[in-house]
């Protein structure tokens, strides 16, 4: 049989007995049967004398706490060897006081708790549900996430952990491996490429992230949410001025008023003064909190309608499910689109305020006025939501299968980069029905005249402007798209943090 890496490591830690119940503490080594030592568990005193005599080999400099370095040569010595990322993420995940180090009880912490992730992580690779895990459930669990690789990649993956030749891991295999080493697996990649929920562009057509087992589990989805939808309101409040000068140049401009951008801006600080560049930003941030939970519910009950065994769903599934949940969140708020839109057209005086703006439009207009341009709306959310989709998976396995060497974690720039450019992909492609969509919601019926139709309306700007004009207050729009998704991610980070959640 080939040397286990971990071997050392595991011998010295875990109960002699091999028994595969409980704990890191509890656990079986590599080949041992359940309970041959005679018991079913061993001693607590026993357990404590193992994970002190490790932690002693690992104590390097005998100050009873375990550092970087400590670790870097400590498990180099038992003939494991990690980077110093991976070491680093060891500490993070452990220190619980925050002074960089690991003390003897964090240490046996981090050892229960990482046992239990790893627990989840097995459960969800192994498909067939029969305790083992080969190349093929390796090749299919990636593919489920768009993540292609071949089968002698997998199998390259299964020989490090393997131990008896057998080229399938159990639990034992797998653990032993993975005890003191950071996950580096699906749900590392579902965690650090969260996409839809990090960034905001002001439209929320994107299809939803994934959450793993134990994001659900623990509770964590709905800190991601709420930090999310803070993170939208900041980042809209700030590109609100870029956010209405688009809407105004979709409306007004044309060929016989040809607005820019800086002419745009003192058009609108003299006739409102510069609180004027934040109306319809009242109504667009509100919206947020009732599309973000519609949205996420509708698109759990139908990954559930869908009826698939995957945790994961594939990406034809996900576009299918998420465009879904779009339609369905848009449909419920989409009086709101309505009003922010007459809200970010207003004159001074015009309204008071979203209520008797919403007053107004019911007594002249009617009831169907809340659903002007709601055609268009919602066949905008197919390109944008595939397109942005396709782009984002695209950029994102292009990364893991080249530079993905000792973590799924790709950093802040290229996040960034990858969130900016499938954004602005999906938004290129829906926006001549976006234009549309918007002028259908700004146009105040009156007695008599004949109804706006989406057809129509392309028709007559297409005839009057050319194709063109199906792209009006495309550059403002262009332009807060690099600083929305820059201010959604750092706010998010940070709301993150303070909500306490600790998955990245």
């Amino acid at each position: 049989a080939r040397r286990s890496l971990a071997s050392p490591v595991v011998s010295g830690v875990l109960c002699p007995c091999g028994s595969p119940h409980g704990s890191a503490v509890e656990s079986g080594g590599g080949g041992g049967s359940a309970g041959s030592c005679g018991r079913s568990l061993c001693e607590a005193s026993e357990q404590d004398r193992r994970l002190r005599t490790l932690f002693q080999k690992l104590d390097v400099n005998r100050d009873g706490a375990l550092c970087i370095h400590d670790l870097a040569v400590g498990l180099g010595r038992l003939g494991l060897h990690r980077t110093e990322l991976d070491l680093r993420k060891i500490v993070k995940a452990g220190d619980k006081d925050l002074d960089g180090q690991l003390d003897f009880e964090e240490f046996v912490h981090y050892l229960q708790d990482h046992e239990k992730k790893l627990r989840l992580v097995f459960k969800s690779l192994d498909k067939k549900n029969d305790g083992r895990i080969d190349a093929q459930e390796i090749v299919q669990s990636l593919r489920d996430l768009g993540v292609k690789i071949s089968e002698q990649q997998a199998e390259k993956i299964l020989k490090s952990m393997d131990k008896n030749g057998t080229m399938t891991i159990d639990w034992n295999e797998w653990r032993d491996y993975h005890l003191l080493h950071p996950v580096e697996n699906i749900p590392e990649i579902i965690l650090y490429w969260k996409h839809s929920t990090i960034f905001d562009v002001g439209e929320n057509l994107t299809v939803p992230d994934e959450f793993t087992v134990e994001e659900r589990q623990t509770g964590m989805w709905w800190r991601h949410l709420v930090a999310g939808g803070g993170a939208g309101a900041v980042s809209r409040t700030c590109t609100a001025p870029l956010d209405r000068l688009k809407v105004l140049m979709q409306v007004h401009a044309s060929r016989s008023n040809n607005m820019c951008i800086i002419g745009g801006f003192t058009q609108m600080i003299r006739e409102g003064g510069p609180r004027s560049l934040w109306r319809g930003n009242g109504i667009n941030v509100l919206k947020i909190a009732p599309e973000s939970a519609i949205k996420f519910m509708a698109y759990e009950q139908i990954k559930r309608f869908i009826g698939t065994d995957q945790e994961m769903l594939r990406i034809h599934e996900r576009l299918l499910a998420g465009s879904l949940a779009g339609a369905i969140a848009q449909s419920s708020i989409y009086p709101m689109e309505v009003l922010k839109t007459r809200m970010a057209l207003r004159k001074t005086g015009q309204y008071s305020g979203m209520l008797d703006c919403a007053k107004n439009i019911l007594a002249k207009e009617g009831m169907a006025a809340f659903y002007k341009g709601y055609i268009p709306n919602m066949l905008g959310i197919i390109p944008y939501a595939g397109i942005d989709l396709a782009v984002y998976e695209t950029l994102k396995n292009t990364w893991l299968q080249r530079y993905a060497v000792n973590s799924a974690d790709p950093g802040v720039f290229v996040l960034l980069a990858c969130g900016t450019i499938s954004s602005t992909c999906g938004q290129l492609a829906s926006y001549p029905l976006a234009l549309v969509r918007t002028r259908m919601q700004a146009q105040a019926s009156v007695e008599g005249a004949p109804e706006v139709t989406m057809r129509g309306l392309f028709k007559h700007i297409l005839k009057t402007e050319g194709a063109f004009g199906l792209y009006r207050g495309l550059a403002p729009n262009f332009m807060k798209v690099i600083p929305a998704v820059s201010i959604s991610y750092v706010v998010y980070e940070n709301l993150k943090m303070t909500l306490g959640v600790d998955s990245r």
